[in-house]
């Protein structure tokens, strides 16, 4: 941001003080936070300072609000030279008519007209201010539009309002294919997700970004509407990156213009252009968008000192807030609480901790004392972090690998992913490889997998990874400005179909589904509980929610009998696509689920008292039978004594029939208070035979 010494000084009022001198000044900027890039001196004496501002500090893109940086540090006052307020009249101009159509991407939008203005040259004083800060001066309406952006960080635009259609501005997204000729002479087609100001015709100004061409001032101008208003910060970054623009205006609102502060921008630029061009105002602001309140914060002065490591009285913490304009006062009876009134042209503070930094800022860091020693309370570590360092523990023994992948993939390979109600989001046109948010973590295993295929890496029982990353996606389908996007934190597995060689089996592939479903049941034991209830349920009928994974070995993942997640064998295709040489199986589950649950609540229970009765028997089922059918039907018996139901093995043979498979159960009977005899397993064995030919139309395999 350059900055004008004089003009910044112009705007303190220290009473009877004398103005500091360039230096101090630079001092005080520097110690206040605002480092000095660079200072150029200038053929009339001013000094041009280039002062660093961080992104938070939007209101400091201008003389004001580094003015009110130095006066909170001198113990002095603002001030702005000039009419801040316009002379109006009954006989001025009739309201305009104004139309915003997307509310949430306009918080707010202020009109006001000017009548019977003349055009000409700038006065020497306000040329002088341009000059020194690099800008060329124009005339006095466009010049009078740049010195409030400048002086107070509030971008303006000025139509000519006899070039304006229908009498009235709409605010809405470009129409398709919509042109608009900027004021860089250029003709530009419009997104449809770019926000145009547009008259009954089609649009004048590209919002937040670039004027038109077709309404600016010029020497015939008599009649004028003046825009103050503020953006959507992310529609401004993404139309000003698309189009290649790069403004004051846009550097401002990229930053958050704070509505609350249009409506005195808007009087000062009216009264700034009625002293330089004459013409009659306005009565009233015609406006669209709610004003907000003042933003409150609680502040405890106890926890002031304890950040700042200095005891202060309250009195001091008071007189820092109020030099940067928060008022203060304490909250209802409890003194030791104050309620902080943030300012609107502070956006920034919203939490107790920031007003903090804000008092250790003004006061000084230099003034915080240094100790020769620091006393430090360790603590474990939170909740999460404890929950996902046990999973990154439980996932190492199984043999994965933990990986680090960026959030960006091509198109097909996030479209491999995404359900059909939802699509991939575009972030970046100009990126030709991975142009999109990842849909699925596993986009990101999968291009580590090829680079240690290409590095010939090895590991007993293939290559697993694992990684905690987002993914996103948005609703497919819906207007521009109105789909609702989602973020979700998963855990994605990616792990080699076991075998030898580059040919990999039926029996291999469902050998590295159930490892990628053990590792998930470990899991659940270990961080929701012994007793949780994890399941991989086959769709109905047998279709993947993503192209991506291979029809028929395919399932959604339940825990506790919600759906947290899919897993399932990626298809050939995918597999192609990313060079693999082999199969693998992919697992992505949503992580809050067991994060939540951590730490699993333990249950102590006395060791059993008496052996223990083990029954394995082999049913041959359909192949459409899954373990979790056979389970639910043997549990739902209720059979007494009946402990524990355990999968064993699933054999396929020639022996067993085409379509039919064998899975091997193990059945557990105990008795609590005495020991059973074989005799007494027999007859519940036979009855829950009984009751799974009759529902699943299993037999018992005898060879």
């Amino acid at each position: 941001m350059l900055i004008s010494a004089r003009w910044l000084l112009s705007l303190l009022d220290l009473s009877n003080s004398s103005l500091p001198s360039f230096d101090e000044a630079e001092h005080h900027l520097i110690n206040a936070g605002f480092p000095i890039e660079s200072k150029t001196l200038l053929p009339n004496g001013d000094l041009q300072f280039d002062v660093e501002i961080t992104s938070n500090r939007g209101d400091c893109i201008s003389h004001l609000g580094l003015a009110r940086e130095l006066a909170a540090r001198l113990g002095a006052r603002t001030r702005l030279d000039h009419a801040t307020s316009p002379a109006t009249s009954e006989s001025g101009p009739a309201p305009s008519t104004l139309d915003v159509r997307v509310p949430t991407l306009c918080p707010r939008f202020t009109l006001r007209a000017v009548k019977g203005v003349k055009v000409g040259p700038s006065p020497a004083w306000l040329r002088e201010r341009l000059e020194s800060v690099g800008q060329r001066s124009i005339n006095n309406i466009v010049d009078a539009t740049n010195y409030l952006s400048l002086e107070l960080g509030n971008p303006c635009h000025a139509f000519d309002a006899a070039k304006i259609k229908g009498h009235t501005l709409i605010v809405r997204h470009a129409l398709p294919g919509e042109k608009l000729a900027t004021l860089d002479g250029k003709l530009r087609t419009l997104a449809p997700d770019d926000v145009v100001v547009a008259d009954a015709h089609h649009a004048q100004s590209l919002a937040g970004v670039i004027g038109g061409g077709e309404s600016q001032v010029t020497d015939g101008t008599t009649d004028l509407l003046l825009e103050v208003a503020t953006w959507d910060t992310g529609t401004v970054r993404r139309t000003a990156r698309r189009h290649g623009i790069r403004t004051d205006a846009s550097h401002r609102f990229e930053r958050l213009v704070d509505a609350r502060t249009l409506d005195a921008a808007a009087d000062r630029l009216a009264a700034l252009i009625q002293v330089l061009a004459g013409g009659s105002v306005q009565a009233s602001i015609t406006s669209a968008g709610p004003m907000p309140p003042l933003t409150q914060v609680r502040l405890r002065p106890a926890r002031v000192n304890q950040i700042m490591g200095v005891e202060l009285e309250p009195h001091d913490i008071v007189r820092a807030l109020e030099a940067l304009s928060i008022t203060v006062g304490p909250l209802g009876r409890a003194a030791d609480v104050l309620l902080c009134t943030v300012p609107a042209h502070r956006p920034d503070l919203t939490r107790e901790i920031d007003l903090i930094e804000e008092i250790a800022r003004v006061r000084g860091l230099d003034t915080i004392p240094l100790h020769d020693t620091v006393l430090v309370h360790v603590r474990g570590p939170q909740q999460d972090e404890a929950a996902l360092r046990e999973m990154a523990t439980i996932l190492t023994a199984h043999g994965f690998f933990e990986t680090t992948t960026f959030s960006f993939a091509s198109e097909s390979a996030s479209a491999a992913f995404v359900p059909g109600t939802l699509e991939a989001i575009k972030v970046d046109q100009a990126r030709a490889a991975d142009p999109t948010l990842r849909t699925s973590v596993l986009t990101g295993l999968l291009g580590s997998r090829r680079a240690n295929q290409n590095a010939r890496v090895t590991s007993p029982g293939g290559i697993r990874l694992f990684e905690i990353a987002n993914a996103f996606a948005q609703t497919r389908g819906v207007a521009p400005g109105q789909n609702t996007q989602t973020e979700t934190r998963t855990l994605a597995l990616l792990l080699d179909v076991p075998g030898e060689g580059k040919k990999r089996s039926i029996a291999d592939k469902q050998l590295g589904i159930r490892l990628g479903r053990g590792a998930l049941e470990a899991l659940a034991r270990a961080l929701v509980g012994p007793e949780a209830a994890l399941d991989i349920t086959p769709p109905a009928p047998p279709t993947p929610d993503a192209p991506g994974f291979e029809p028929g070995a395919f399932g959604h993942v339940t825990l506790r009998g919600t759906r947290i997640g899919r897993m399932g064998l990626l298809t050939a295709a995918l597999q192609r696509e990313f060079e693999l040489e082999i199969p693998v199986v992919g697992v992505e589950v949503e992580l809050a689920p067991f994060l939540s649950a951590y730490p699993p609540k333990a249950t102590i229970a006395s060791l059993p008292a008496f052996p223990a009765i083990d029954r394995d028997a082999s049913l041959i089922v359909s192949e459409a039978t899954t373990w979790s059918d056979i389970a639910h039907q043997i549990t739902a018996t209720h059979t007494p004594r009946l402990e524990q139901v355990d999968f064993i093995t699933t054999f396929r043979g020639g022996q067993i029939g085409k379509g039919k498979k064998s899975v091997t159960v193990r059945l557990r009977f105990r008795d609590a208070a005495r020991t059973l005899t074989h005799e007494e397993v027999d007859a519940p064995v036979d009855a829950l035979m009984q009751t799974l030919q009759e529902t699943l139309g299993a037999t018992l395999r005898t060879v």
